[in-house]
């Protein structure tokens, strides 16, 4: 498969927290990913961009919280997750960057 330019805008970057990394011990590895992204699409993306098999994808969506700056209310925005399990064998190192 080609990369294909839509295949940056599926996946935003990596994402490095203590649960990623406890995922990471399970061949898992976990990134951002735009919110109108489906697992078929954001599967085909990690395939073609990393070079590896996936073998499932799941997906999270985080609601924004509602913060107050300067008195004036905000809401962050939303973010939906995606964990990426590997097929045993292949490995993607996100901590040196893409």
């Amino acid at each position: 498969m080609s990369v294909k330019p839509e295949h940056y805008d599926v996946i935003r970057k990596p994402l490095i927290t203590e649960k990623s990394t406890m995922a990471s011990e399970n061949n898992a590895v976990v990134f951002e990913v735009a919110i109108d992204a489906n697992k078929p699409q954001i599967k085909e993306a990690v395939e073609t961009l990393f070079g590896v098999k996936v073998k499932a994808v799941n997906t999270s969506i985080t609601k924004g919280k509602t913060k107050r700056f300067r008195g004036i209310k905000g809401t962050r925005k939303d973010v939906k997750k995606a964990y990426v399990t590997l097929e045993d064998g292949n490995a993607i190192d996100v901590s040196t960057g893409l």
